[in-house]
């Protein structure tokens, strides 16, 4: 955990519906617990990170309002920005431009980031991000280099974009966490995205959190009795297939947590699953807490 708090940007991503904005904010909580000048980003303006955590500075980023602001930076001049920003061609342009939403996307971030940041006002020790799913974040990492390339470094755009490379790419100052559930399809994928990473830019994962786990509740000895306990009543023998259903799934799903820990080269931990309908503050506080003990 220290190595990834000392960083300056963490993106966390991971197939949807693992827990990434939880993640996200337990981690935030964790550095902010450091004195750690903590920013969370939001991608896609979902605005679920300010109600879990409201003491937390956090940020949604727009990649429309993002093209704006990038265009002010390059043209210096905030009403010649205004005029073509608001132009039927522009938007027209920058629409067709694949991937540029997530150029711009990744230069908010990126700014955050930064000690003294571009667009000024206030410098973070650490921006994390509440990334779109392993696909649309994959995509988000890959822009920058993307469009590096294709600009050959000539102008701004290019020169912009091998920054924000060269940056995401620096195991000091970036790190990625990917949140996966203790299941077939969102373990393949996680072993896919590790793959993605080191194939097209060459990082690596720093840590995989494994969320909302079953824990083992019963031994080899207790499943033997239990199965071949009669069960004197309805209610007893609902109570002991209950309990056997129960360990199924824990043995199924800590079989894809051992099956992850052999695929992946990234060091995987687990947190366990909390019995409650929807999380509130308290549940994502013993999160934060569990997160920081296992990373």
């Amino acid at each position: 955990m220290a190595s990834l708090l000392d960083k300056r940007l963490v993106l966390v991503t991971g197939k949807g519906g693992a827990g990434k904005t939880t993640l996200a904010v337990a981690l935030g909580l964790a550095a902010a617990r450091r004195d750690k000048r903590v920013v969370l980003c939001e991608v896609g303006g979902r605005e679920r990170v300010s109600q879990l955590a409201p003491e937390l500075t956090t940020v949604t980023v727009d990649p429309e309002v993002a093209k704006r602001e990038w265009l002010r930076y390059q043209l210096k001049s905030r009403t010649l920005a205004a005029a073509l920003g608001g132009s039927s061609l522009f938007q027209y342009l920058t629409a067709a431009a694949p991937g540029l939403s997530e150029l711009v996307t990744m230069g908010k971030v990126w700014d955050l980031a930064q000690i003294e940041p571009r667009a000024g006002g206030q410098a973070y020790d650490l921006a994390i991000v509440d990334a779109p799913a392993t696909g649309h974040g994959l995509a988000m990492l890959r822009a920058p280099g993307t469009y590096a390339s294709i600009a050959a470094r000539v102008g701004p755009v290019g020169r912009h974009a091998e920054r924000i490379d060269a940056f995401i790419r620096d195991p000091a100052q970036t790190g990625v966490l990917s949140v996966a559930l203790p299941e077939e399809m969102p373990v393949n994928e996680t072993v896919e995205f590790e793959r993605a990473l080191r194939r097209d830019l060459d990082i690596g994962i720093d840590a995989i959190v494994v969320n909302a786990v079953h824990p083992m509740r019963f031994r080899a000895a207790d499943i033997e009795r239990i199965r071949a306990a009669a069960g004197d009543t309805r209610v007893t023998r609902a109570a002991l297939d209950a309990a056997l259903s129960e360990h199924t799934r824990a043995r199924a799903e800590h079989g894809q947590v051992r099956r992850l820990r052999r695929a992946a080269t990234a060091p995987v931990a687990t947190l366990p699953r909390i019995f409650e309908p929807e999380l509130g503050r308290e549940q994502i506080d013993l999160l934060s807490a569990e997160l920081e003990r296992r990373l």
